[in-house]
């Protein structure tokens, strides 16, 4: 049963059942397989729901002054959404969290090539949840919590610009520093540059390294008045243009890359968007299609194993004695 459901939040029921066979020398249908995921998968999102309602109802908690923080070292979480195909429905939104600790790592500079010391995310777990963003939070924070967070020297909140992220962090991490990932502004930048000057062309090269210059030293004000100022000159393009200025207006606060950076912070959100891509693997395969029960429970194995919470999270979930 554990090498079934662990099997299976890697690869599909049919390739398990193969890896069995082949390996194992276990013969069990991929039928069989599946069953057992409903079974034991259904015990892994009680144990995270158990958590969650752990984390969310301890007194006192909510909008509490910022408590002086123990020397555990600096945390962060980051936030993001990836896309499943649900049956009947069509494809709804999987929320993926990410919390991971601060560690300054000597790292190369991918312009330069010089080796500096960088701020990296590290030691990552993850969570996922096919639904709204209030239980999403709670999860987030629940694994937040189990992870120490409120014993951390100081802490980050990395996301793009989905209002709902920022929703959340306002609730759950408030006192955190706040930051929009760097290469989901750099993308911003991408697609003006090609509404501007072409795709892939060398004026449209220069227009976005200059730029980034621009919103790197964090003057994202500035880059915001420059493309209302172009709006204005470019009628065709002004819709376009100043929702992309209202963007870098409104995250103004949160775009401080070179400060944060040199202040010893990761500024990408790059651990969450790879945590979605490894759930999207998972889950989007040819023809991959999910029933909403389905999808709810295979979720929590896939995390488990992606957080290396199996095994702790298996013996949780079949009760079995310590050694």
């Amino acid at each position: 049963m554990k090498l079934a459901v662990w099997l299976s939040g890697i690869v599909d029921f049919e390739r398990a059942e193969e890896i069995l066979d082949k390996v194992g020398q276990i013969s069990v249908s991929d039928s069989s397989i599946w069953r057992q995921v409903q079974t034991w998968g259904e015990a892994f999102r009680a144990i995270a729901e158990r958590e969650c309602i752990r984390a969310n109802v301890l007194p006192g908690r909510w909008g509490e002054p910022s408590r002086q923080r123990a020397s555990k070292g600096r945390m962060g979480v980051a936030m993001d959404g990836s896309m499943v195909h649900i049956l009947g429905e069509g494809w709804k939104e999987l929320k993926v969290g990410s919390v991971f600790d601060v560690e300054q790592r000597l790292t190369v500079d991918r312009e330069t090539g010089d080796r500096e010391e960088l701020a990296q995310a590290v030691n990552n777990s993850y969570v996922g949840y096919l639904g709204g963003p209030e239980t999403f939070g709670q999860m987030v924070w629940a694994e937040a919590q189990r992870r120490g967070w409120e014993e951390a020297s100081a802490t980050e909140a990395l996301g793009d610009g989905a209002p709902w992220i920022w929703n959340l962090v306002q609730e759950h991490f408030y006192d955190s520093y706040q930051m929009v990932d760097w290469y989901h502004g750099t993308e911003h930048l991408a697609a003006i540059a090609r509404w501007l000057k072409g795709d892939g062309t060398p004026a449209a090269k220069r227009w976005r390294k200059v730029q980034e210059t621009v919103l790197f030293e964090g003057h994202a004000l500035r880059l915001a008045l420059h493309l209302s100022a172009l709006a204005e000159e470019r009628p065709a393009l002004a819709a376009d243009l100043e929702r992309e200025a209202g963007y870098f207006r409104n995250h103004q606060g949160r775009m401080r890359y070179q400060q944060m950076r040199e202040d010893g912070w990761a500024i990408g959100s790059g651990m969450v968007e790879s945590a979605a891509k490894q759930f999207k693997a998972r889950f989007t395969g040819p023809g991959m299609r999910w029933s909403r029960s389905g999808a709810t429970r295979l979720i929590p194995v896939r995390a488990a194993i992606m957080s290396h919470r199996f095994e702790e999270t298996w013996k949780t979930a079949y009760n079995s004695p310590q050694n």
